[in-house]
């Protein structure tokens, strides 16, 4: 057994080396704090990134958004199935390696025709019982079904990183919807209120004319920029819908069914602590490349299941049994009947198929090989992009802070000058527009820095290997 042990066939699967890059981008990322809007994020090297990453953003909204998904999603749940049919199909996998039993039972009624032996006789009618039992094992002398298991198992680690990869994806396109929904929201108020505060102006401007202290083009221009404003709470509102349907499909319930949390932008934490692994690291927790690893795997071990398929079979079998015309005569020593020994199979000629299989198994392997290269490039590029993206981001918004507070200065100033009657109404109307304007800015950058923070979580793996387990849930503080 020892021997036989030792024959398997095929490249013993050896996990690709880590990385030696220290970092993501040519320049070394900023450990200082990256400030705007009076918050700042610190990127914190070796931290130790939680599972459920969106608690960080200090919303038991937002917790109970994420985990009603989790609970609910089709998506999830057909993943978590996946992977338990791959789990079952490595549990039938190993029952190979076990003696295959059965016992067969045959009871018929027949009529024989000696003349398809060259018998004169006539043929006779009989009954026919017959009682059987069988054993069967096979000797894996060349590994085949070793390296066959070998690849359920790495299936199985597939389907688990993949069922990893789907809860990730799943619980950040909540986040980045609902922060989405609740950028939505808050340009709708911002549209709203300039649009109403334009009317008092449409009112006053109104009441000039008839003074005529006014020129009534003031009126139409007026008119024509709430006219602009309102158009431009169509398109939101659709938005919004859409963020509040998709929110509902992940949620996994009907859009008409859907229980929309009330969560503010502004109310929504930014996370200060960013833990960044190492590129070594990274390559043994993202899910993406894990599963392409685990991919590797099946193809490494479908190289040794071609191989062996080369070699000769071995099998043991025996078989014992007894057969009469009725259930009496069983007993009787004539009718038993038994077998033993062992079986073998050479593949002699098979037209080529067996030599290109394992050629063509051996291009499967280089090719999961090209795809686990290119996808630990995409991640790396991912985490470049997102470190970058933070530090671009609050660069932004600080620049949007200061366009506002620029804007609001200019505008109540010019509001004063109107009302002394130094400036014509057209001005304080630009202002407006650009109060407006500024204000849309700044709540896109805000939303924007909070989803490449979601981004940078995802980037790095979303935590999940640190996931507590339910006795530690239960420990004692």
């Amino acid at each position: 057994m020892a021997l036989i042990g030792g024959c398997t066939v095929g490249p013993d699967f050896v996990r690709p080396a880590p990385p030696e890059s220290a970092r993501y981008t040519r320049e070394a990322a900023a450990t200082n704090a990256i400030s705007a809007d009076g918050q700042s994020q610190h990127l914190v090297s070796g931290a130790v990134l939680i599972a459920d990453w969106w608690k960080l953003f200090k919303s038991k909204r937002l917790d109970a958004v994420v985990r009603q998904a989790i609970a609910n999603s089709p998506t999830l749940q057909s993943s978590e199935a996946r992977l338990r049919q791959s789990q079952d199909n490595l549990l039938a996998g190993y029952g190979v390696f076990f003696p295959q039993v059965a016992v067969g039972a045959d009871v018929r009624r027949e009529r024989t025709a000696p003349s398809q032996q060259g018998a004169p006789a006539s043929g006779s009618i009989f009954n026919l019982l017959t009682l059987s039992g069988t054993i069967s094992y096979t000797l894996d002398v060349f590994g085949g079904e070793r390296r066959a298991v070998e690849g359920l198992q790495a299936q199985a680690d597939y389907q688990r990183y993949e069922n990893k990869a789907a809860y990730l994806t799943l619980s950040a396109n909540v986040v980045n919807t609902c922060i989405a929904r609740a950028a939505y929201e808050a340009q709708i108020r911002v549209t709203e209120q300039l649009i109403d505060l334009e009317s008092q102006q449409l009112h006053l401007t109104e009441v000039q004319v008839r003074a005529g202290t006014t020129p009534y083009a003031n009126v139409l221009s007026v008119r024509s920029v709430i006219a602009a404003n309102q158009a431009l709470l169509a398109p939101l509102r659709q938005k919004l819908s859409q963020a509040e349907h998709l929110l509902a499909t992940l949620e996994g319930v009907e859009p008409s069914m859907v229980t929309l949390p009330d969560i503010a932008l502004a109310k929504l934490a930014l996370p200060s602590d960013l833990p960044v692994s190492l590129p070594s690291e990274l390559v043994r927790q993202r899910p993406d490349i894990l599963s392409s690893e685990a991919q590797m795997h099946v193809a490494s071990a479908n190289i040794g299941v071609a191989t062996a398929s080369m070699f000769p079979s071995f099998s043991l079998n025996a078989a014992y049994g007894a057969a009469g015309t009725s259930m009496g005569n069983l007993p009787a020593a004539s009718g038993r009947f038994w077998s033993i020994g062992p079986s073998a199979t050479i593949p002699v000629f098979q037209g080529g198929s067996l030599w290109y299989g394992r050629k063509a198994a051996i291009a499967a392997w280089q090719q999961s090989q090209a795809s686990y290269r290119q996808i630990v490039l995409a991640a790396f590029a991912q985490v470049a992009d997102s470190l970058k993206a933070l530090e671009h981001d609050a660069e932004s918004l600080q620049a949007q802070v200061e366009a506002q507070r620029a804007a609001d200065e200019a505008l109540k100033l010019l509001q004063v000058n109107y009302r002394a009657g130094l400036v014509a109404y057209l001005d304080v109307l630009a202002a407006d527009v650009q109060v407006h304007t500024a204000t849309f800015a700044y709540l896109q950058a805000v939303a924007q820095r909070h989803q490449d923070t979601v981004g940078l979580f995802v980037a790095l793996g979303g935590g999940w290997w640190n996931e507590k387990k339910p006795s530690d849930e239960n420990e004692a503080p």
